[in-house]
């Protein structure tokens, strides 16, 4: 008794699950992470990621360039807040290598290069949304080539556009910043340093929630509602400043050794960017895991309706009527004896 009433008995996580939500969010997340393959996932996001990076900029800045042409300051504050966004120092001078190519021959881009930029940036975008819609266990309705390839592209320049607007508050609000201190006559004083790092830091972040949100709400096959996406969002926002701090830790140790040194940059390119898919996927598994967000599955549908007739003779009843036609039969027989 005492041995079933032990077997009964929750296990500790179990207890931990039902005590704290938080914890049992997290599992919840994983789970849904792992039978979403999100692993698999991340591995073509990664690869489809260092496809179209390139392309991708050197149209991205080959416009900035045209379109900043007259305010160099404001141009050269979004190249380095695009290229300090990464944690590894090789891979940072990469990509400025890239971004100053881009802008330097904006008009040689051409044709050739917006249709490369078009077809690596369509195949990340492709793969992206089909991961991120696994995650919210979505059955998207097919959608013919062409329509399906449009919404694609819709998709990419939205995404385009979110991160423009992010990395511009990002590049504005520091330079605002340091032009009232130098108005004030303290920008090089101990508290306008920490204010300015404080505000970069929170800029950094409000741009990061506002692409995280876009990606979370809006890039899925069936686009869920923003209010469900804030937190999740906030929490990549926060987590993706983490998760640099620790790739320049690990990319650091990486990279002191020949093999590292020689592919530095490529290494650090591949790494970062398959722990920022495996990042973005989880998250997305976390804000699909809230409990408002929990898709009620209807019941199933019961099957078609059988009508067997079904005839029934009980044994009781027939004794019963047995018995009294045998009584009959006695009672008759002395009576006419009796007769």
């Amino acid at each position: 008794m005492g041995d079933q009433t032990r077997e009964d008995r929750p296990s500790r996580l179990t207890l931990l699950r039902r005590r704290y939500e938080w914890l049992d969010r997290l599992i919840r997340a994983f789970s849904r992470y792992q039978s979403q393959y999100g692993d698999y996932y991340a591995a073509a996001v990664t690869y489809f990621s260092v496809l179209a990076l390139v392309p991708l900029l050197m149209i991205a800045f080959a416009v900035a360039g045209f379109v900043l042409k007259g305010n160099p300051d404001l141009l050269a504050r979004l190249q380095t807040s695009i290229t300090t966004a990464v944690p590894n120092p090789g891979l940072s001078q990469l990509l400025r290598q890239v971004v100053d190519e881009a802008v330097a021959k904006a008009g040689a881009v051409g044709i050739l290069g917006l249709l490369a930029a078009l077809y690596s940036g369509l195949g990340w975008m492709t793969n992206l949304r089909e991961a991120l819609t696994a995650q919210w266990t979505q059955q998207p309705t097919p959608l013919p080539l062409v329509r399906r390839t449009a919404s694609d592209l819709l998709s990419l320049i939205g995404l385009g556009v979110a991160m423009a607007v992010s990395f511009g508050i990002s590049a504005l609000g520091g330079g605002v910043g340091q032009r009232l201190f130098e108005l004030v006559g303290i920008q090089d004083t101990t508290a306008a340093h920490v204010v300015l790092r404080l505000l970069t830091i929170a800029l950094s972040l409000v741009a990061s929630w506002l692409v995280f949100l876009w990606v979370l709400a809006r890039l899925p096959r069936k686009p869920v509602t923003l209010r469900s996406a804030v937190w999740g969002a906030l929490f990549a926002a926060v987590g993706f400043e983490v998760l640099k701090q620790v790739a320049v830790i690990y990319l650091n140790s990486v990279t002191q050794s020949p093999a590292g040194a020689a592919f530095g940059p490529i290494l650090g390119l591949l790494v970062f960017a398959n722990l920022t898919s495996r990042f973005i996927l989880f998250v997305t598994a976390w804000t699909a895991s809230a409990r408002e967000n929990l898709e009620q599955e209807p019941p199933p549908v019961p099957g078609p309706a059988v009508i067997r007739p079904v005839v029934e003779v009980r044994r009781s009843r027939l004794r019963t009527a047995a018995g009294a036609f045998g009584l009959g039969a006695v009672v008759g027989w002395f009576w006419r004896r009796r007769r």
